[in-house]
């Protein structure tokens, strides 16, 4: 009895083979594919698959797929355009490749901080508006947050304040205290928070309207702008921190600087409102990979308790803390599992758990 776990990201997918008779469910083999490429042949008959979906708007449970979840999340494509789309796409793929009656499951992101406090997941906009169109901060990454949380409790052996950076060509951080999201950097769409690869993060709303007059962007020129061609991209022309980390260019730097300094300016926040820091916990492609990006974030926290081992930086891999023995505050670097989380999720499900 095997689960199939389907994740596509915004610059990739990725597909993991698990054997869901035994508790949590063991990895038998994963595949990496590019994004819109054409599933495999050698995928086997899976007894259940397991999508992650970005945006299920007040869907906050895995949920097996019908024609009402999958028009939920068709309805939810505008606030993640580079996400539920092609999410659907492969939805369909997998219907027509393993047959109506395969049993597809939805996991979102959005779940992990559906209960939010309410001074977190609120904008300070009219309650009437808010209201009618379902508007609050959602948060998203929330698969890839639970599965850094539960890597710190196994390598720690506790609980405690954490932020938990998922650093890719999306970013976000979590603030987490005892396994609690007590706030995100997300909000209603993925666009908000954390310098990313080619989205903007936070900017000023009065920004947008500004550019709506001077340029005449339309919406939908709006969304290409911020979701597409800002970010990294925007700032120094390249979305590849591999390429930016090489690059000495004035632009480069600058991007660079921003990027980390969002990122550090966050984790000061989430300390003041976890009321101090026991640990910061790094994951994603570049958060996993990238030393130096670690490295730069970390510059001037000593503050908060954060002292660097720089060899075990430059040394980590999958899962190693690089802060120093005396670091009050303990720094881990761990590889996203979000594919086990899918396969927990999809186990529940087939055994009437959930």
């Amino acid at each position: 009895m095997e689960i199939l776990t389907v994740n596509v990201g915004s610059s990739s997918v990725k597909l993991g083979r698990f054997d869901a008779r035994v508790t949590p469910p063991r990895c038998l083999a994963t595949v990496h594919l590019a994004a819109g490429a054409a599933l495999p042949d050698d995928l086997g008959t899976p007894a259940l698959l397991a999508h992650r979906v970005v945006h299920g708007g007040d869907l906050a449970r895995p949920m097996l797929i019908d024609a009402a979840v999958e028009a939920r999340i068709e309805t939810c494509a505008p606030l993640a355009p580079l996400h539920n789309p092609p999410a659907l796409a492969m939805i369909r793929a997998c219907r027509q490749r393993f047959g109506a009656d395969m049993p597809q499951v939805a996991v979102f992101d959005t779940a992990f901080f559906t209960d939010l406090p309410a001074a977190a997941r609120t904008y300070a906009l009219p309650r009437d508006l808010t209201r009618a169109h379902g508007i609050r901060r959602y948060g998203f990454h929330g698969i890839a947050h639970q599965a850094l949380w539960r890597a710190w409790q196994v390598a720690t052996g506790r609980g405690g304040r954490v932020v938990t950076l998922q650093l890719g060509a999306g970013c976000s951080a979590s603030a987490i205290a005892d396994g609690k999201p007590l706030d995100t950097s997300m909000g209603f769409t993925p666009l908000e928070g954390l310098v990313m690869a080619t989205r903007c993060g936070d900017v000023d709303p009065g920004l947008l309207l500004y550019l709506q007059r001077v340029a005449g962007l339309d919406a939908a020129q709006m969304e290409a702008l911020l979701s597409t061609r800002s970010g990294l991209l925007g700032l120094a022309g390249s979305a590849d921190m591999r390429q930016l980390l090489h690059d000495t260019s004035a632009d480069a730097a600058l991007a660079l600087e921003v990027y980390c300094r969002r990122v550090r300016k966050t984790i000061g926040a989430y300390a003041a409102v976890l009321g101090g820091l026991d640990g910061i916990v790094f994951g994603g492609g570049v958060g996993q990979h990238a030393a130096p990006i670690r490295a730069r974030i970390l510059a001037d926290l000593a503050w908060l308790g954060v002292r660097l081992d720089p060899s075990a930086n430059d040394a980590a891999t999958r899962t190693s803390r690089i802060s120093s023995d005396d670091s009050r505050c303990a720094v881990w670097v761990f590889e996203v599992d979000e594919a086990s989380e899918l396969a927990r999720a999809g186990q529940q499900l087939l055994t009437g758990t959930a």
